[in-house]
């Protein structure tokens, strides 16, 4: 039962909470061990909180997963793990998050706290409602990023909040475009709130994000090279991989990937080879002044 316990868990999903280390790690603190140190214990913190959710969530959805064609393989759809231990684990796991953001800041396990109420009461309703769920999947992406500057005391500009909320808006609204565009009429059944959309909207709601995310990013950019007064514009540099992972994650969802995003930044060799130039030049820009 460990190996169930363990994919419930889904471990695959804590590269989302790599976003605690964006606020520090832009503002060039993460080569010092208290920040990175703080960092980290609040990662953790995220990863025992979201897989708690996780647990709670598939236990509430337990007959909706079973008729989906892969979530019913999820371990306590699926028969695995029984519903006595998933409560049990969800509860201790929701819990033990925030507790450990609280060791390292009160202000940060409040930001815990917060995001545990939201993704259960995501889980328990609001997840049915249109627009609001995207919302609020969306505003998990910046809880992420404001609890790890709030936890290394790192103040996060207005474009990089921008940023955020925009480019986590992109993905939530890709995941249900591929979803939909997977499992058509059925869809319906897994997710209710997928009979108020359609293809057209989500698609419209991906290019508006997009483009959002590209701006911001930009402005983000250019105000932290004004910043430091760099006279190589490696900053500016950083906007074309950007850009292009953007665009090549928009051909993936027309291609009818993107259901599960964590899977294509695993798989997808484009988006990862945009992504290692992002993270090269702008670390150059950052620690290399």
């Amino acid at each position: 039962m460990i190996a169930a316990l363990v994919r419930e868990a889904r471990p695959k999903q804590w590269v989302k909470n790599v976003l605690v280390f964006a606020g520090p790690g832009a503002l060039g603190v993460l080569d010092e061990i208290g920040p990175l140190g703080r960092a980290a214990t609040v990662f953790a913190a995220f990863c025992l909180v979201s897989s708690g959710v996780y647990f709670w969530n598939d236990i509430r959805d337990l007959e909706q997963d079973r008729t989906h064609p892969r979530k019913k393989f999820r371990p306590i759809a699926a028969g695995e793990i029984p519903l006595p231990v998933a409560r049990v684990l969800g509860s201790v796991l929701t819990v033990g998050g925030p507790a450990l953001a609280w060791s390292v800041r009160p202000e940060a396990g409040v930001i815990l706290v917060l995001y545990a109420v939201i993704q259960v009461a995501y889980s328990v309703g609001l997840k049915h409602v249109p627009v609001l769920d995207l919302a609020i999947v969306s505003s998990g992406f910046v809880l992420r990023a404001m609890a790890g500057a709030i936890a290394t005391q790192t103040p996060m500009s207005n474009w990089f909040v921008l940023c955020i909320t925009f480019g986590s808006f992109f993905i939530v609204a890709g995941k249900r475009f591929a979803e939909l565009l997977e499992l058509g009429e059925g869809a319906v059944v897994t997710r209710r709130s997928l009979a108020e959309y359609s293809t057209v909207y989500l698609r419209q709601i991906l290019v508006v994000s997009c483009t959002a995310t590209a701006v911001t990013y930009c402005m983000w950019a250019l105000e932290s090279a004004a910043s430091i007064d760099e006279t190589v514009p490696l900053h500016g540099l950083t906007i074309v991989p950007m850009v292009l992972a953007l665009l090549r994650y928009m051909l993936v969802l027309e291609r009818g990937g993107g259901g599960a995003p964590e899977e294509v930044f695993f798989r997808d060799r484009s988006i990862q080879f945009y992504g290692v130039v992002w993270a090269v030049i702008y670390g150059l820009a950052v620690y290399a002044r």
